[in-house]
Formats: C-alpha cells, structure tokens, sequence
C-alpha cells in the first residue's frame, strides 16, 4: 500500500527513514555548488583582464564570457537555500536496479560531467511532480529533502504500492507530507517558491506550450501566481535560446506585490526576467496615483484609443484662410487649397505624427521658397515692362527672357537652400512648428486634459460621452490609468530619429576615419610585413576606448527602457483587473501573443477590468487561447471555504470553488453583524 512517512532527524531515537546518507549525498551536492560559484567568479575577475589589450574579436569574447559568468555566478547565488530537495527511485526492473535521480533548483554536474543533480525543469524530473499512488509510472519512491541551510533535517517518504489501494486512496494528493508542512509554515512578507511541492495541476501550466495564450483561472489560494512564477523559470529553462535574447516580463498589480514575489525567480535559478506594473510600462514613469471609479473607467474605455487619434489630427492644422509670412519685406502666401492639400499628402504617408510632421514643414517650405521666388521674379520682370512699354527690348534681350520662362525659377540646389534659408527664419519656424508641432505624449495628454473645450468637441466627434471628466490642471500627476493613454499616443506620434541617424551615420564616418588613421600610423612606422590583422584592429580600437558606455545593460534592463521591445513571452498576474486600453499596451510588448494570464474572474474589483476573459482576449487571439482552471485550495481551512463557496455560488455561479487541503484550525464561529 501507499506507505508515507515523515521523520525529524533526531539523534536521540531510530529513524525509519535515515537521514545520513542523504546528508553526505547533500554535502556532496553542496561542495560541487562551491566549486561552480568559484569557477564563475574566476571567470568574473579574469574577463575584463583578459580583453584589456587584446584584439578585437579576443575583446568580444571576453566580453561575452564575462557577461555569462555574471549570469551564471548570479544564478548561482540566488540557489542556496533548499539547493536539493527531492529524489525520486525508479523501479528496478529485468535489467538490474532501477536510476536515483536527485531534484534540485539548477543541475549540477560533477568534475566527471555526470549528473548530481536534475534541475527541477527537465523532464527528467517530471515524475516528481506528476505521479500518484494511481499512477506512479516507474517510480518505485518519492522522497522529501527539507534543508535548514545546508543539513538535511526531515524526509517525507512515498512508497508506491497500489495494492490494496481504493479509488479515493489513488487520487490522493502528491506528497502530501511535504505539502502540509509547507502550508503550515508562518507566512512573511516574500513569496516563498513551491518547487519541492509542487501538484499535478499546478504541474501542467508550468509545463505548457510557450506559443499562444494560457489562461490559469484560480480562486484565492489555488497558488496561480506562484505557479506562473515557476512558469516564468520553466520556459526560461526550456527555451532559452529564444527568451534569454527577448526576455520575459512579469506584469504586476502593485509595486508591493512585485517586492512580495521578486526572490521567487532567482531562488529558482533565474534572475533576468523583468517586472513591472501597469503604471510602469512607460518607460521613465512610474506611476501610482489611482483616478475616481467613473475616471477610472472612462479612462480604460477602449475608444480613448480614437480619442487620443483625434488629439493627434487636431495638432495638424492648417490656416483657414490660407497661410501668411511676413519676411524681408515680403508676404510670402500659401492659399488654403494648398494647405490643406499639403496637410492630407502628408496624412497619406500612414506615419506617425512626429515622422510625417517632415513632410508637411518639407512641403510647406518648398511652398514658401516658390512663393517668394515667384515675388522676386515679379519684381525683376516690373523694369523689363516699363523697357516693353515705352519703346521696346532689343531682340537679344527678349530671347533671354522667352527662353527663361521654359525654365524653373529654382533648380533643385536653389531649391533645397531656400527652404534651408527659410527654415533658419524664426517666424517661420514658430509658424510651422504651431501648425504642426513635434508632441511627445506627455504634452499631448497634458494639453488634451487641460482644454475642456478640446475634450467637449473631440468627445462628440468620436461619440464618447462625458469626456469632460478628463479635464484636469496641466501640473497634475500622472495616474496608473494614465500610462496605457501615454503608450497610445507614442504610439501614434512616433518619433522622427532622422537626426539621430544622421549623427550615427557622422559617428561612423568618423570611426572609420580614426581606423584609417591608425593603420597609417602604424605602417608608417615601418612593421607593416610584421602587422597582423589583430594588430590593425587593436590600434583602431584606441579611439573606441573613449566612447565606453559603461557596463553591458542585462536584458531586462534593456526591455524595461525600450517601450518597443518586443518580449519572448509576457505573464500578467491579477490580470482580470486590466482595463481594455491596459490590454492594448501589454499586447504591444508581446507581438508573438506568447503570455500567461493569471487571475480569478470572480474576485475583479476594478471597474475597468474584466467580467470575462474572452471580453479581454477574443479581440487579439480569437479562439486561440486555452484556459487552465486551478481547482485545490492549499491556504483556505475547509470551514471557511464551506461559506466562501456559498458567497461565491451567489455571486458567480458559474464559477466552481476550489477543494480546501486544509481541514485543521479551530471551529468557524459566526456572529450577527448590524445592517
């Protein structure tokens, strides 16, 4: 029969299930851990060393060893406590005795390169987590290793014997021992990790696919979040050549919770994954004031996404009745016609505002340049008149000026220093820029929000009532609700980085006129039959040496500062608290719509988030996302879960409640409490 045992380590009495020899296996683990740690932090120190002066290609390589030594030695670091915490015994079978793996938070090798520990993500260890006295597979044992630092100081045994087994006794719950313990265990405030106890159910949304959207729908205490944590470290695990480039990033309700989970990760051997809450999707911003209900929602309504479209068009102005610049003693003219014909060209290009900004000032300077130009012409031609008039011009004269008409007034050159000319005028700087000026998404919303007027007519235009609730004073913090409007309107304004690619390309001419330079110093130094190609490069790195940026950024840091970066996958916790335009900018940062949405449609309280899951997801992955539902509750006493679940068929009846592990505590008492 299914045999379970749990035994302290007691010296004073005889232990069922002995605890030495797994002490020394342990040591043994402990002392392979040391050497690792050792060897990554030698590589740490010797790396920067060993690039200092060598070529270029030596220098990369030691840039990226060194970078992985970070990694690795990080990885080690965040792995102490609980290092070994399993075992499992395979059957022995026809060919001799069955394999002993050990379970750990990473894998280990020894110095022969044999496994001495199995990282709890491998299949290897699978069996770990998923068998049961009803389906043990080939295990003939399962076995607990709780750790006080490093010394073994309980095992919890499960013997898999089926005989005599009713059906109840198989669907039993995988190692409870271990499992009751931990539930028993004070709670502080950090999350702990789950990995040595682990259940079948929470097994499956760890190990699923990477690609699509999976849904983990849990009431309070399914342990969804800390499932989707061991996730995060499992596809890490499993696809790391493609999200240790992209990254992951963990979406958070509050800054609090972030502090609450951020040493579940490294703990499971992972320290490169970003977290962020909503408010901080922004780069730059961290926001955290919160808007009234009716703000909050209108704010997270789907149509601010045509609101903050029209803010847009709205800076994109042209003057009623055309456009006039006084300059050097002229009114240089642009009809309205052309105006408007200027603007809706550059609105054809279906650029952002800031990028198809260069068209609109492009053509309106070439407007400007011709309308002076022609003026000029007027004025030369005034003279030439007067000389036709009163007697006539000499037949030379007159073919010079028939064969000037064919001709343009200005050639591409003049052209182009015209509207150079122009453009350096103030007035038609300031003009232009007030016709259509360069916005970031800060002064956008600032202005939209100062201008009750602009929220009234805009409102209407879109059909969006009330939009009035927006208006606010332009020093007024941002709010979380903010952030998802601000990433809208980046997105629809862009940036026009012409500028900054000119620089680059200048910064690029220069370095390869620095490398020129260099090799000419050096085969006029007369070694060019000794120079080597390492050599050559070298010498053109002495200028590299004064643009150092610093250390590397990791991934996560890269990510969390880049608001175009596109992540491997996306897990979003509490996430039926998203509003619609939340969704829009989490969406964005995961083009490939690989995520983990985590949550419990029964418990949202935001009145921006969801009623149902497909309300949030049908619109960007219609049928295509699966739901895992998380159905055992390991912190809730069945005593309370009994009214919990009446409140819940009440509220939600659709909704099943979860089975409480828990039937310790005292008995639920109740008491009348006034209306």
């Amino acid at each position: 029969m299914g045999l379970r045992q749990a035994d302290a380590v007691n010296p004073d009495r005889d232990n069922s299930v002995p605890v030495n020899p797994e002490q020394a296996y342990v040591d043994r683990v402990y002392a392979r851990l040391d050497v690792e740690r050792a060897k990554a932090e030698a590589a740490l120190r010797e790396g920067p060393a060993a690039g200092g002066g060598a070529a270029f290609q030596a220098r990369v390589e030691s840039a990226v060893a060194t970078d992985e030594a970070a990694r690795r030695l990080a990885r080690l670091g965040g792995v102490e406590d609980g290092l070994c915490f399993g075992r499992i015994d395979h059957r022995t079978g026809a060919d001799g005795p069955g394999d002993t793996f050990y379970i750990g938070r990473i894998g280990l090798r020894d110095e022969d390169h044999e496994p001495i520990l199995i990282d709890w993500r491998a299949a290897a260890a699978r069996p770990f987590y998923t068998a049961t006295p009803g389906a043990p597979g080939t295990l003939a044992r399962r076995r607990h290793l709780h750790l006080r630092h490093r010394e073994v100081v309980r095992l919890d045994d499960e013997v898999f014997d089926l005989e005599g087994l009713d059906e109840a006794e198989r669907s039993g719950i995988v190692g409870e021992a271990a499992l009751l313990a931990t539930l028993r265990r004070g709670r502080t405030g950090r999350m702990s990790d789950v990995v040595a106890t682990i259940q079948e159910e929470q097994d499956q949304v760890i190990r699923s696919g990477l690609q699509g959207v999976l849904v983990v729908q849990g009431g309070p205490g399914t342990g969804k979040t800390v499932a989707a944590l061991h996730r995060a470290a499992y596809l890490l695990y499993t696809h790391r050549d493609v999200l240790e480039r992209r990254g992951v990033l963990i979406v958070g309700p509050n800054a609090t919770f972030l502090r609450y989970i951020e040493q579940v990760l490294p703990g499971l051997g992972e320290t490169d994954v970003a977290l962020a809450t909503v408010g901080e999707l922004y780069p730059g911003l961290k926001a955290t004031a919160r808007e009234t209900p009716a703000v909050a929602v209108l704010k997270g309504d789907l149509r601010m996404a045509d609101l903050v479209q029209a803010a847009v068009h709205d800076r994109q102005r042209v003057p009623a009745d055309g456009l006039h610049i006084d300059i050097d003693g002229l009114t240089l003219t642009v009809d309205a016609e052309e105006c408007e014909q200027i603007r809706d060209r550059a609105r054809a290009l279906r650029l952002p505002h800031n990028v198809q900004r260069r068209r609109f000032v492009h053509d309106m300077l070439e407007a400007l340049a011709l309308n002076r130009a022609e003026q000029y012409d007027r004025i030369m031609d005034e003279p030439l008149e007067e000389m036709a008039k009163s007697g006539g011009l000499p037949d030379w004269l007159q073919e010079l000026i028939d064969e000037a008409e064919d001709e343009p007034l200005l050639d591409e050159t003049d052209l182009r220093l015209a509207k150079e000319a122009l453009w350096q005028d103030p007035t038609v700087h300031k003009t232009l820029n007030e016709l259509w000026p360069e916005l970031t998404p800060q002064q956008l919303l600032t202005d939209l929000y100062a201008s009750a007027d602009t929220l009234t007519r805009l409102g209407a235009h879109i059909n969006l009532p009330d939009c009035t609730l927006l208006h606010r004073p332009s020093n007024s913090p941002w709010t979380i609700s903010d952030v998802p409007l601000l990433d809208e309107a980046a997105e629809n304004l862009g940036k026009d980085d012409s500028a900054a690619k000119a620089r680059q390309r200048a910064a690029d001419a220069a370095r390869a006129e620095e490398e020129r330079y260099a090799r000419e110093v050096i085969e006029s130094a007369g070694t060019t039959n000794l120079l080597s190609a390492s050599d050559v490069i070298s010498a053109s790195e002495l200028a590299e040496r004064h643009h150092n940026d610093g250390p590397p950024l990791t991934t996560a840091q890269r990510a969390l500062a880049d608001r175009e970066w596109a992540y491997g996958h996306v897990i979003v916790d509490e996430a039926q608290e998203l509003s619609e335009m939340a969704w829009r900018t989490v969406m964005r940062r995961v083009p490939t719509r690989s995520l983990t949405v985590v949550g419990d449609i029964a418990q949202t309280g935001s009145a921006a988030g969801a009623t149902t899951w497909a309300q949030m997801l049908d619109r960007y992955v219609p049928g295509r996302w699966r739901e895992q539902r998380l159905l055992v509750n390991y912190r809730t006493p069945a005593a309370i879960m009994r009214v919990a679940a009446d409140v819940l068929a009440a509220v939600d009846p659709g909704q099943t409640p979860p089975d409480p592990v828990r039937h310790d505590g005292p008995p639920l008492t109740t008491a009348p409490t006034p209306p």
